[in-house]
């Protein structure tokens, strides 16, 4: 393609994007059934010839673009989904323009300086070690997967155990420690490190979801404590505090799910609730929420940057001993930059922009709270962060639905408690006053006339 028809068709695709963030505010929230029945329009036979890049993206934009869930705008609340920054938007195109393989550091030198820089500034900002390892992940999935492989590398290899090179079979075994409330991701985890995902100690937890410190403790032998800081219905967080030395004392590998609610450690408002989470020795951290970056994006952090390395690095004849780069830090090698587009928003937003970001979520959650419980409707968590449970009364799972259907917002149910509950998950940068308002005003409209 020569120069003016690629010009043309960045231009031509810049303004689709632009057509649709524009259209964030005044769309329904989810897209209508025949928006949805419209995406039968890219079924087709591949087509024989090629066709022309321009034809593509008109396509995608007048068919995709009315078929997607606005999460991009400010009144989304479902999922603990963030938006994306016009900075880490940018940035991602960029990225896509670079098309850097960012594993190694002689594939891209950009990517791996930026990751580097980006990782030393979430270290400051969520207030743990400087001389940890921070990895780029896809999020806290992953992020969980690498801090918790670096935990069974390290416990094994005190017990004189190589797990990399030996695998499982006749290893000393290692103790998991979980809360009642550990999130799938974590669970998932243990389940493809070969850890399991049934055979975890649970330990009982508090009407917010909060492991009880007064039932924890931890005997002798290679253990694992999975902590939670920020529970995915209630927002709550572990008494970290109070935990981890009780762990460290006998030696166990503390590692921290930190999904979303480590971002309090950015807030002085929030950070006591993340008091004690330095102490740990692992960190799973999304980026694709609170920081508000493009999917898929997430770290892992470790204390021990050499038993991060030693868990997930390789070596090929391709790979001479000592060849650096990000590969070192994360079970990928062949992944797409993520850095810059973290890079990107942190430096937009700088320490306070992170701060504000945070506080004002919080904000909204409790004006959210604070209405729907003036409203004569009953909030089932105490709203520490972000995170707002509705219960709504015996029809909570119809007005749930009926409040997606009528377009103006969107949350998602859960079970809490054997109670059914709307979830308010206020994670974007874009949502405002206004729309919080408005999002407020359709809920209670809505939950009246089915009521």
């Amino acid at each position: 393609m020569n120069k003016t028809l690629l010009s043309k068709l960045l231009q031509a695709t810049t303004g689709h994007m632009v057509d649709y963030l524009n259209g964030l505010k005044t769309r329904p929230v989810f897209p209508s059934q025949d928006q949805i029945s419209a995406l039968e329009g890219f079924d087709f036979d591949l087509p024989l010839g090629t066709t022309e890049p321009a034809e593509v993206m008109d396509l995608l934009h007048q068919l995709g673009s009315p078929g997607t869930v606005a999460t991009a705008g400010g009144r989304y609340f479902g999922f603990v989904i963030g938006s994306t920054l016009p900075a880490a938007l940018a940035a991602h195109c960029l990225a896509g323009a670079w098309d850097q393989c960012a594993g190694l550091q002689v594939l891209s030198p950009v990517g791996e300086k930026l990751e580097s820089v980006a990782g030393q500034w979430l270290k400051e900002l969520l207030r743990l070690p400087n001389e940890s390892g921070v990895g780029f992940v896809t999020g806290a999935t992953m992020g969980n997967f690498t801090g918790l492989a670096t935990a069974r590398h390290a416990l094994l290899k005190q017990e004189g155990w190589n797990v990399e090179a030996q695998g499982l079979f006749g290893a000393p075994e290692i103790k998991v420690i979980v809360g009642e409330q550990v999130h799938v991701s974590v669970l998932k985890a243990l389940s493809l490190l070969g850890l399991g995902s049934k055979r975890v100690v649970r330990l009982p937890v508090d009407d917010q979801g909060r492991i009880r410190a007064d039932t924890f403790e931890v005997d002798d032998g290679p253990t694992i404590v999975c902590l939670q800081a920020g529970n995915v219905d209630t927002g709550a967080i572990d008494p970290l505090d109070q935990i981890i030395p009780i762990a460290k004392e006998k030696g166990a590998w503390v590692h921290i799910d930190g999904a979303f609610g480590l971002w309090a450690a950015a807030s002085s408002k929030f950070n006591h609730l993340v008091e004690g989470a330095r102490l740990a020795d692992s960190w799973s951290v999304d980026l694709h929420k609170w920081l508000n970056v493009p999917y898929d994006n997430g770290v892992v952090i470790c204390r021990y940057p050499e038993l991060l390395k030693a868990a997930m690095s390789v070596n090929a004849a391709y790979l001479p001993d000592g060849t650096p780069g990000p590969y070192q830090f994360t079970p990928g090698l062949s992944r797409r930059a993520r850095g810059v587009e973290a890079y990107a928003a942190l430096y937009s937003l700088g320490k306070s922009g992170v701060t504000h970001l945070i506080e004002e979520c919080c904000r909204h959650a409790n004006t959210m709270s604070k209405i729907l419980q003036e409203a004569g409707y009953e909030v089932l968590n105490d709203v520490v962060l972000n995170q707002v449970l509705v219960d709504f009364g015996e029809r909570t799972d119809e007005i749930i639905q009926a409040i997606q259907q009528d377009g103006t917002c969107w949350a998602s149910g859960t079970k809490w408690q054997g109670k059914s509950a709307m979830r308010i998950s206020v994670s974007s940068w874009a949502t405002t006053d206004e729309d919080v308002q408005k999002s407020l005003e359709a809920m209670i409209r809505v939950a009246r006339e089915i009521s």
